[in-house]
């Protein structure tokens, strides 16, 4: 609104006088009428809201109430053992979800904590919350401006925007300019940002918003509203805790008609419907997924990825498009001279030779006003491109100066539009540089400098430069001229002799563009979106091989007469947006998404924190970055190489795989219980496994296991696959059928284990192995009690073999590098060696109901146990003898 306005209307309508500003009682009561100037904080969860949030769930439900039945039966051990199962995953679940989130504290960060104003007449420095509307801020090169201002003067005001806009050059002020119609922010020349830097000249302007009002103040808006989104893993193992939840809940139930139809004691069966439902859930699977993610997050660190929450790491492995932002992301945030005109010759800057052209390259770097100190960086960045074009020939500002010091100056001026510093040299001769825009130099020079010698300047010279320029502006180059006048201190710009143009550009990142190849054939889409000017953008998409042809490129201007409909259907073709808003990146993130796309956002600037937000994913650079990106991200890059999110996608998808095989694995488990406990009630038979049983199998000899497919090293190819559908099932691709099977395999050989013990004792007593007498031995105690040892042991040992093989369900336990995955080992002879001690030390067989087993009985239950490996090499033959058929 009032870059519309004339300065003088802004300050009549704030009531001030810029010669004296507001008195302190008037900013005093302002303060009081509209808040300090700062932004909204957003409550947080408490620990107890947190804790309490991870019991919202159906799974602990059910296991809630089998706790209270447990506790009315008496079976305390149980009831005891259920709550500790579920305090752990409370607790596993509140700490990942206590890495709250910082986004508003960082925006805060950025305000300037001081600021420069004009109060009765008198310039003094108040903190930048203390500022109100109408207040006059003074800015000078070196200062963040404190609030949104509309500028009074501007005397060669340049102020960096990037982190705002996304511009990788500072814009030019004019304080004098009046907008017609809407214009993008990056255009509104009249106005000055919160958070953003002065990198030259000065200015005043008057404070028109302050904290939440202001551009700044706007983004942290969007980030506080944005919506907290579940990932594609959350969504899938939170129905599947549903889907468990009913099973258990309709078996319970079946259970029961079960019990009247046989006439069984209730009390009985509500022990045995404890058990079913116990079974029917895996207890250890949030943990092993938490804890798989977690080892992912440790693996994500060793490619200089941080990962602020836990679900990215999957998230980020079904990635379909990447949308980054260009400056100091795609770019190297950093003006660079790449072409270099002269001596009718447009070539390289690696071509300067400082012999030959010790003219251009002197007067290029003496007529700025930056300089670099060690890691200190000052001044313009298009001055400080000019100073490291001399460092790779070891030339530097500070050793010229010392032999041709400053003796006058013209400095650069808006209307002007050249530059002009006089120096002195060793020998008393006096030399004057000129440098600015192209066209303004040449119109002034009458001579030219050619090979070493002073010619005057011709026609065709003229359009040569004019050809030149173009031929760098095609390129989205910024081109500077520069020109030469001897032997006058003036420093006047007339008559000059014209020496010769340098372009440059913010390039692309060297390791981005062999990325962007990558992604092409891992089937990731990526899209640049950027606040630098359409051709610009397109030059620097065109070299990373991003976009082909303009027409994949739009401006904000366009996208600000497009709905959100509008642009989803027309996103697909498109792969470069420039001069967009922050608005603007999340309308573009949302129309990825709204094709079925798990989009990832990259980004370092606070421009970009709402986007980082939207996304499925957001991924801040973490050198370069500010906080509100890395606040707003789920992940930081620590070396800010576009390159490695190519490194994070190709563990993420192979940490998702893990995580299903563990999950498929566990699942497993669960039906083979599942189908043990139903088939020998409906049998009529006593129930083979206990509760505390199931927890033990599911807690400690599954979960373990569980780990260890949750580390595998992974496939080499994954980033020769396109991305996971966002919608498909844990069970895709044979996952279902592979968990039934290896279920029913479980479930027999564990009620084939129930019923060794009987039908063994009933062949030694000589006596007829029937129904009725396995289910009458079975009323016999130490027969009973064994029998369950038995089911217990089979069940828990048989899994550790079954996760041997889960490793790699296409390829042969004797080709599978077993010591590559030293988890599984540690857990094979854990699990095994803690079944063992559950049936041999006297506490722990109390405990478990369980008796000890002799040395001729563990060969036999381990020898029936290895029959999923058995299954598993049968699988491989058959999948191996099919494709020799093709």
């Amino acid at each position: 609104m009032f870059e519309k306005q004339k300065k003088e209307e802004v300050l009549q309508n704030l009531n001030i006088d810029v010669n004296v500003g507001l008195s302190q009682e008037e900013a005093k009561k302002r303060l009081n009428e509209n808040g300090p100037n700062s932004f909204d904080e957003k409550k947080g969860k408490t620990k107890i809201q947190l804790f309490l949030s991870q019991l919202q769930d159906p799974m602990i439900y059910i296991l809630m109430g089998a706790v209270v039945i447990s506790a009315i039966l008496k079976e305390f051990s149980d009831a005891f053992i259920i709550i500790a199962v579920i305090l752990l995953n409370a607790v596993i679940g509140m700490i990942q979800e206590e890495k709250a989130e910082k986004s508003l504290e960082a925006l805060k960060q950025l305000s300037s904590p001081m600021a420069l104003v004009r109060r009765d007449g008198k310039a003094i420095e108040i903190p930048a919350k203390e500022l109100v509307l109408g207040d006059i801020v003074l800015l000078e090169a070196g200062r963040v401006v404190p609030a949104d201002l509309r500028l009074l003067s501007s005397i060669n005001l340049k102020i960096e925007e990037s982190a705002l806009t996304g511009e990788s050059v500072p814009v030019e002020k004019d304080a004098s300019f009046i907008a017609e119609g809407e214009i993008p922010l990056g255009d509104r020349v009249n106005m000055a940002y919160l958070s953003t830097n002065v990198s030259y000249g000065r200015g005043e302007g008057v404070v028109v918003y302050t904290g939440m009002q202001t551009e700044i103040g706007k983004i942290a808006k969007m980030i506080n509203e944005s919506k907290e989104e579940m990932t594609p893993l959350q969504i899938r193992l939170a129905d599947l805790g549903k889907l468990l939840g009913i099973i258990a809940v309709i078996l319970c139930l079946a259970l029961f008609g079960l019990a009247i139809f046989q006439g069984r004691d209730i009390a009985e069966m509500l022990l045995t419907a404890i058990s079913l439902a116990v079974a029917a859930i895996p207890e250890g699977l949030p943990a092993v997924v938490t804890i798989v993610l977690a080892l992912g997050v440790q693996r994500m660190v060793k490619v200089n990825t941080i990962v602020r929450k836990l679900p990215a790491v999957e998230t980020l492995g079904s990635v379909s498009v990447v949308c980054s932002d260009k400056t100091g992301t795609l770019t190297q945030n950093k003006m660079t001279v790449t072409q270099v005109f002269l001596n009718e010759r447009l070539t390289s800057e690696n071509d300067l030779n400082y012999v030959k052209d010790a003219i251009l390259i002197d007067g290029f770097i003496l007529c700025t006003d930056a300089s670099i100190e060690g890691e200190n960086r000052i001044g313009d960045p298009t001055e400080l491109a000019l100073l490291d074009m001399g460092i790779p020939l070891s030339v530097t500002k500070a050793e010229l100066e010392a032999k041709s010091p400053r003796v006058n100056e013209q400095p650069f001026d808006s209307d002007r539009k050249m530059m002009t510093t006089v120096h002195k040299n060793q020998d008393g001769s006096i030399i004057a540089y000129t440098k600015g825009a192209m066209d303004q130099i040449l119109k002034n020079c009458t001579h030219i400098l050619m090979n070493g010698q002073t010619r005057d300047i011709t026609s065709s010279d003229m359009e040569a430069v004019h050809t030149a320029a173009k031929t760098m502006a095609g390129d989205a180059l910024r081109v500077l001229a520069l020109a030469i006048k001897t032997d006058d201190s003036s420093a006047e710009e007339t008559n000059l002799t014209f020496v010769g143009l340098v372009g440059m550009i913010d390039p692309p990142r060297p390791e981005a563009k062999a990325a962007v190849e990558i992604f092409k054939q891992a089937s990731v889409t990526t899209i640049m979106i950027t606040g630098d000017h359409k051709d610009t953008a397109f030059a620097i998409a065109k070299e990373l091989g991003i976009a082909e042809t303009p027409d994949q490129c739009i401006a904000g201007e366009e996208l600000n007469e497009m709905t959100q409909e509008e642009l989803n259907k027309a996103v697909l073709h498109l792969r470069v947006f420039a001069r967009v808003s922050p608005e603007n990146k999340v309308m573009i993130v949302n129309a990825f998404r709204s094709h079925g796309n798990i989009v990832s956002m990259t980004g370092d600037g606070v421009n970009d924190a709402p986007s980082l937000k939207a996304a499925d994913i957001g991924v801040a650079m973490g050198i370069t970055g500010t906080d509100v990106a890395k606040g707003a991200a789920d992940m930081v890059l620590t070396d800010d190489n576009f390159a490695t999110i190519e490194k994070a996608i190709h563990e993420g998808r192979n940490i998702y795989n893990n995580i299903k095989k563990s999950v498929l694995f566990l699942l497993s488990s669960n039906f083979g219980e599942i189908i043990t406990m139903f088939t020998a009630i409906v049998a009529g038979l006593l129930s083979p496994l206990k509760a505390i049983h199931i927890l033990w199998v599911n807690l400690i000899t599954d979960s373990l296991p569980g780990l260890a497919l949750g580390v595998d090293s992974g496939d080499e190819d994954v980033m020769k696959e396109a991305p996971r559908q966002p919608k498909e099932s844990l069970f895709a691709h044979g996952g279902l059928a592979l968990t039934i099977f290896y279920g029913v395999v479980i479930g027999f050989l564990t009620l084939s284990a129930f019923l060794y013990v009987p039908i063994e004792t009933l062949i030694l007593q000589g006596s007829s192995v029937t129904y009725t007498t396995v289910k009458e031995i079975l009323l016999n105690p130490l027969i009973y009690v064994k029998s369950q040892t038995y089911a217990f042991t089979i069940l828990a040992i048989s899994q550790l073999f079954h996760a041997i093989g889960m490793r790699n369900v296409k390829k042969s336990i004797f080709r599978i590098n077993h010591l590559a995955n030293r988890m599984m080992i540690i857990a094979f002879v854990v699990g095994f060696t803690l079944q063992i001690a559950v049936t041999e030390i006297s506490f722990l067989t109390n405990l478990f109901g369980t008796v000890a087993l002799s040395l001729r009985e563990w060969c036999i239950l381990t020898g029936l146990a290895t029959v999923p490996l058995w299954f598993h090499e049968l699988f491989v033959l058959f999948g191996y003898l099919k494709k020799k058929t093709i």
